[in-house]
């Protein structure tokens, strides 16, 4: 016999995750999910998180949203990668461009000749085969599915919005297929005796939402599944230090760049992120080794724009949930785990987590087997990210600061050693189980901070250098003439996407 299928949805809390979640799942189950979505008006969100990276691009796209009106409506920019300045050694810039590096020549990556002719003397940077680093550091941004007169590649593009814009935008287009609102507090969760599901949430004037399933979008505080459930928490700060975030709005620089800064300082690092209205800044950093008020100072002095807010503290502990999905309850956003935005990877956790329930939707038999799955997945993603950042940390070499020392000296988790070891021995680069992170972007960041392999590919050495040469400098070349045609990223914005005076909703 079919089981049961889940009728009434609950989701408590609103800001990115709670939309993000809501959006999705009554745009694919519609009328046959009852969707209540509870938030107070009282309770403010996070919603620091202004970057994005290009996966979001099919969310949207799911839900049918147009890219213009969307960044519009959240005064959206482009993104064309992170810029990370001082992470190596101060002075040292590189980028993780998103897209492709080079093009792939037989049966061998694109980055294994490039390092055979490094070796050979060769000058040129890697990034001179990433079309999408020329056009960030051109400030030139147009939609780009090819290159012309060829089948390479344009550019791939992610955003820079405002986060709290993204969920209002998002709130009316949930309403309007179907999701109902409350207002409210909520002050108590019924756990049912015998089974310990959830059976319903009590808000503070006595309304009771009852539910057969529950998305914990509550923050940080972890209402549900942290508050009721009593799922224990996995701390990462021995790995990745930094536990507190100053965040303050600023008027824009001089350019609007279309591409996230990530400049590190004495214990910590600092983002830049341009929107159309204003840019967000703020300054991640390690409380045991720098004051609040020497934090706030760094910050503060190193906005390019007059600041249009006072700073705000954000503490935080990197890590994870023990579990993402528990009984009839699931974490989505903060309350399943923190990952610093150094890769812009917050939003990111939210679409992931809610696809990944559509693709594992529940009965009401609640089976043991799609939850583990669930959880599995979820987990390794949660860990090949954190590999990915802790890869920034590790690997400088700055002597200014016991901060960068302690990250350079610590141990690092077996995963990230053995991906570190066989590049640095052989130049390979394997992405596991459709992991995030590509190994282009993999490639740049190693690259960037300093490690270079031993050996390449010997497959390289099967090209005739006259032949290599020729292949290299055509790809420079229609990089070149590609960006000549593209207009300035504040241009593209004026004639397709300026936000102007962005309407209530």
């Amino acid at each position: 016999m079919t089981a049961e299928p889940i009728q009434k949805l609950v989701i408590v809390g609103g800001g990115t995750a709670g939309w993000m979640s809501a959006s999705l799942l009554v745009k694919l189950m519609g009328a046959d999910l009852d969707i209540t979505l509870v938030e107070s008006d009282e309770i403010g969100t996070v919603g620091v998180g202004e970057a994005t990276i290009p996966p979001i691009q099919t969310f949207n796209n799911v839900l049918g949203l147009d890219e213009n009106a969307f960044l519009r409506q959240t005064q959206g920019t482009f993104k064309l990668g992170i810029q990370f300045e001082n992470w190596g050694a101060p002075g040292d810039k590189y980028m993780h461009a998103f897209g492709p590096i080079g093009r792939e020549l037989g049966f061998s990556a694109f980055h294994h000749f490039w390092l055979r002719r490094a070796k050979q003397g060769a000058s040129d940077s890697l990034w001179d085969y990433s079309l999408n680093y020329q056009a960030a550091k051109a400030d030139k941004f147009a939609r780009l599915d090819h290159l012309p007169g060829s089948s390479l590649p344009g550019l791939t593009h992610a955003f820079h919005f405002d986060a709290g814009l993204y969920a209002r935008y998002l709130r009316a287009g949930s309403e309007q297929m179907g999701v109902r609102r409350v207002e409210g507090r909520i002050t108590q969760t019924q756990l049912n005796s015998e089974t310990g599901f959830i059976e319903a949430v009590i808000l503070e004037d006595g309304t009771r939402l009852e539910g057969d399933l529950f998305l914990d979008c509550s923050g940080f505080r972890s209402l549900l599944m942290g508050e009721a459930l009593q799922v224990g928490y996995e701390d990462w700060t021995h790995w990745l230090p930094c536990d507190r975030a100053i965040a303050v709005p600023a008027e824009n620089g001089p350019r609007l760049r279309p591409y996230t800064q990530s400049i590190a300082h004495q214990a910590g690092w600092q983002w830049r992120i341009p929107l159309q209205n204003r840019a967000g800044n703020g300054h991640v950093y390690c409380s045991d080794h720098i004051s609040e008020d020497e934090a706030t100072a760094v910050l503060m002095n190193n906005l390019e724009g007059m600041p249009l807010a006072e700073p705000r503290t954000l503490r935080f502990t990197t890590g994870r949930r023990a579990k993402f999905w528990h009984k009839n309850c699931i974490a989505v956003g903060l309350s399943s785990g923190f990952m610093e935005p150094l890769e812009s990877t917050s939003i990111h956790l939210i679409q992931t987590a809610v696809v990944r329930l559509a693709q594992m939707f529940p009965t009401k038999a609640f089976d043991a087997v799609n939850e583990g799955e669930y959880n599995r997945q979820l987990g390794f993603e949660y860990e090949r990210i954190r590999d990915f950042i802790i890869l920034h940390y590790h690997t400088n070499q700055r002597t200014d600061s016991p901060f960068w020392t302690t990250c350079r000296e610590m141990a690092i988790p077996e995963s990230l050693q053995h991906k570190m070891d066989l590049f640095t021995a052989t130049g390979r680069i394997f992405r596991e189980n459709n992991e995030l992170f590509t190994e282009d972007g993999w490639l740049q960041v190693m690259i960037g901070q300093g490690l270079r392999p031993a050996s390449y590919h010997p497959l390289a050495d099967q090209v005739p250098m006259d032949t290599l040469t020729d292949f290299m400098a055509n790809l420079r070349g229609l990089h070149q003439r590609a960006l000549t045609d593209l207009p300035s990223h504040t241009a593209f914005i004026a004639a397709h996407c300026a936000a102007g005076q962005v309407r209530e909703i």
